[in-house]
């Protein structure tokens, strides 16, 4: 009797199906008549948007979630951040070290795509530093918050607001609960000039942005930078490119738009905080709908680069667009190689950023597409929804609200590609058997 095939899944249609059961929880979740202040619950398509975003860490949203969440609502919301962010098998992981349950080989493969990790000896002490290191860094930003937010709201939700916010910068999810506050979706423009919240968001989004790898390495090798991976510089200069890059662009851009008439220390911290939330971290400081053209073609393709890998934020990474400026400017030299801080960078590294950076620019573009052809948008606002939801960006020009039934199943579709990876969506989708490699003959074509 031949014995029937078993179906295993991958590594990454774990973490497919992984995200997919967290969106489904949380929907039911806050569709509970207690998540909401009038008591009826959400809708499902409130509901299943809301925990979406939430778990994809992406910010787009669309009922206010100070105002419009009870206090049972907005815990659901803040777990599925952090889960999100972190990771549901890094989570996972903490529970089978808190029952002392070892782990096998295949929960050691699905935890190393989880996290980007590069090997699977050393897992668990490398967990063990990415929850410590998470609970520190969103501890000492929630301390600063809650100076701030104490005074303003009182201590006890103050430091409800301190911690709350803490996760969500840190996570890069960009929910926020000042509309409670400062009038619905108002995000941090009422702190746009208070340097403890900017900064301290900032600080929170960018290490949070880093990637664990990153974290690893700089924690093992303090300031040796000729010990760093090859990966760990390139995510600091590149985030250090675009960090400085675009708090001197965004400042320039906005100086007779939104920064006119403002102090010029008041147009740095706006414009700090315009380059860096776009980073997938959803924030805002000033309004996003004001901006100039400039700006907002500036933010959509912060929106797009994202973060770093293995990290809590999204977009096709830093490290995916450097690879591709690397490889351009070596073919432009006409160089054997592409090389960088004493090391070649292969041939797959390149397909695999351009399979990564054409798949997302071809989804965004897709939905984008469709939007339009089902409501009558802006375009600039249209584009500007689809490549926050695909960069899990969060950012909006102020349509999230009216977009239609279709519209929100393509804004939904692409925060779930955007955080699980656009690539290893179609492996979860497509994935089988690899087949015998087979070389067709090969005929150059003109390129450019």
């Amino acid at each position: 009797m031949r014995r029937g095939k078993q179906a295993k899944l991958s590594s990454v249609q774990i973490i497919a199906l992984g995200f997919f059961i967290i969106i489904l929880t949380g929907t039911a979740l806050l569709m509970l008549p207690w998540a909401t202040r009038d008591g009826g619950g959400a809708s499902f398509s409130d509901a299943l948007f809301t925990a979406t975003s939430a778990s994809c860490v992406t910010g787009l949203v669309m009922r206010d979630t100070g105002t419009y969440w009870t206090l049972f609502g907005q815990t659901v919301i803040i777990c599925l951040i952090q889960v999100g962010g972190l990771g549901f098998m890094t989570i996972a992981t903490l529970f089978m070290l808190l029952l002392r349950r070892r782990l096998g080989l295949r929960e050691r493969e699905v935890m190393v795509s989880s996290v980007s990790y590069d090997r699977l000896g050393g897992l668990l002490p490398f967990v063990r530093s990415i929850l410590m290191g998470t609970l520190l860094v969103e501890g000492l930003g929630a301390a600063l918050l809650s100076i701030r937010f104490a005074g303003d709201f009182g201590p006890v939700r103050g430091i409800y607001y301190g911690i709350w916010h803490s996760i969500s910068a840190f996570c890069n999810a960009g929910f926020d609960l000042m509309g409670a506050h400062y009038g619905e979706f108002c995000s941090f423009t009422a702190y746009a000039a208070d340097p403890l919240v900017v900064l301290t968001v900032c600080g929170l989004i960018l290490v949070g942005g880093l990637g664990f790898l990153v974290w690893e390495d700089l924690v093992r090798k303090g300031l040796h930078w000729r010990r760093y991976r090859l990966q760990t510089k390139v995510v600091l200069v590149m985030s250090l490119l675009l960090a400085a890059g675009g708090t001197g662009l965004f400042l320039l851009l906005e100086r007779n738009n939104l920064g006119a008439g403002l102090p010029l220390g008041d147009q740095i911290l706006a414009a700090l905080f315009d380059a860096v939330t776009p980073r997938t971290a959803g924030f805002n400081s000033t309004d996003t709908a004001s901006l100039s053209a400039g700006s907002l073609l500036l933010t959509i393709i912060f929106m797009f680069i994202g973060g770093n890998p293995g990290s809590t934020a999204g977009g096709i990474k830093t490290t995916t667009i450097f690879v591709i400026l690397l490889h351009t400017f070596s073919g432009v030299r006409r160089e054997q190689s592409a090389n960088a801080f004493g090391r070649s960078i292969g041939d797959d590294a390149l397909k695999r950023a351009t399979a990564v950076l054409f798949t997302n620019l071809l989804l965004a573009l897709t939905g984008a597409v469709v939007i339009c052809l089902v409501q009558t948008l802006p375009l600039t606002d249209v584009l500007f929804e689809t490549f926050s939801a695909i960069g899990t960006a969060g950012m909006t020009t102020g349509i999230t609200r009216s977009l239609l039934p279709v519209s929100q199943a393509v804004i939904i579709f692409l925060m779930y590609c955007g955080r699980v990876g656009s690539i290893s969506f179609a492996v979860a989708l497509l994935e089988k058997r690899a087949l015998p490699p087979v070389t067709l003959p090969r005929e150059d074509i003109t390129i450019g």
